[in-house]
């Protein structure tokens, strides 16, 4: 008898030490039963609050299209993770979504289940009973240039279009961005009652060359537990003036690049012979410019201006500046520039092989911002001709 208590004993040792304190996200199955071993041990209210927070991280805390993306994303964020070290995550994710959501405060979601439960209960906050959704739309933030971003508020309606009154629900609610049918952003957050905030949407989160006619489409769904209610916007107006648009490519050297393989003469260290040439012979001498460095800038900007990139790229030499898909880019290159309007081109200096050139200009992007610019071009000689080697921009 002695022998069979302790076997009893060894037993509910053996499988306590067996249950798992921390996430194991090597398979579906490990996750769900190291996270059902993880709220074993909690309490009642700390269960809840401890589903509330997955429930945060599997919607707000990961990038993923889908549920069962989305749980395998969940798995890679919090491996490993015990059960203070999440509900923190959660904490974080919450206050950076501006989800109104505590790991402390008393649960408010209902009951959560990341691995895909969705029957009602019989009593089932996410329930609502609905008719359709409708979408409220308000510009803000005007600070004398026109509005700065777009507050979005979606209401769950009844036949009447009045709103639904509900309290205490947790329904994932989506806003996707479009322009000209193209995916520009989207946010998801949480609609707990018929107060809902909804979205923030400010301009310079677009990218200005991405917006067409500058308008933007928008679509809200909301989901709660028996329907998903979705609704769109068609041609909302944005301010052109308030959206992003890249900065025009600059480099802070102003050094011209030399030849990795050139040999480099000890007695004059500065100034390497020609590639090829032995050391101790005199180098024959390259081939000098007769144009003015000055006409390669002008002829620059000029191209540049009228969006005759290719001939612009063809007058530098400048590695960082890379290919000439890149120099073109209508997003981070040129390419964003409609007009270049030349104010002043002086030559700071020339030498046998380089040059420097400094140009004030104002530069119009294709939203119609103007920015002016004071630009020093490092030049050096290629063949006989100037090509721009560097660019710096000035305060």
């Amino acid at each position: 008898m002695k022998k069979f208590s302790l076997l009893i004993i060894f037993s509910l040792l053996l499988f306590t030490a067996c249950k798992k304190d921390h996430v194991d996200a090597t398979t579906t199955q490990t996750l769900q039963s190291s996270i059902n071993d993880m709220a074993s041990g909690l309490t009642t209210i700390k269960q809840i609050k401890f589903n509330e927070a997955l429930y945060i991280l599997k919607t707000f805390g990961v990038e993923a299209e889908g549920d069962v993306n989305e749980l395998k994303a969940l798995g890679q964020l919090i491996n490993g993770k015990k059960v203070p070290e999440i509900l923190s995550m959660a904490d974080q994710v919450a206050q950076q979504n501006g989800i109104e959501w505590a790991s402390t405060a008393p649960p408010s979601l209902g009951e959560m289940n990341i691995f895909g439960d969705e029957t009602a209960k019989e009593s089932d906050p996410n329930d609502v009973r609905a008719s359709s959704l409708s979408i409220l739309t308000q510009l803000s933030g005007d600070t004398g240039s026109g509005p700065t971003a777009m507050q979005i508020v979606p209401r769950l309606v009844d036949n009447a279009g009045n709103p639904i009154s509900f309290t205490g629900a947790a329904l994932e609610t989506t806003l996707e961005v479009f322009s000209n049918g193209v995916k520009l952003s989207t946010a998801k957050n949480l609609m707990q009652d018929n107060n809902f905030r909804g979205f923030h949407l400010k301009f310079s989160s677009l990218l200005a060359s991405k917006i067409v006619d500058n308008k933007i489409d928008i679509t809200v769904s909301v989901k709660t537990t028996a329907k998903t209610f979705k609704m769109s916007k068609i041609g909302l107006d944005v301010n052109p003036s308030a959206l992003k648009v890249p900065e025009v490519p600059k480099t802070d050297s102003t050094m011209i690049d030399q030849d990795p393989n050139a040999v480099i003469d000890p007695n004059n260290p500065t100034t390497p012979p020609a590639a090829g040439t032995e050391p101790g012979t005199t180098p024959s001498q390259p081939k000098q410019p007769t144009a003015d460095p000055k006409n390669t800038v002008s002829k620059f900007l000029n191209n540049v201006s009228s969006q005759n990139l290719k001939a612009a790229f063809e007058t530098s030499s400048n590695p960082s500046w890379g290919s000439y898909e890149s120099f073109s880019n209508p997003t981070s290159g040129f390419g964003a520039i409609k007009n270049v309007s030349v104010k002043n081109i002086t030559t700071n200096g020339t030498g046998t092989n380089a040059s420097s050139v400094n140009a004030t200009y104002d530069v119009t992007d294709k939203n119609g911002r103007t920015t002016s610019l004071k630009a020093t071009f490092g030049l050096k000689n290629v063949n006989g001709e100037w090509k721009i080697s560097s660019y710096k921009i000035n305060p």
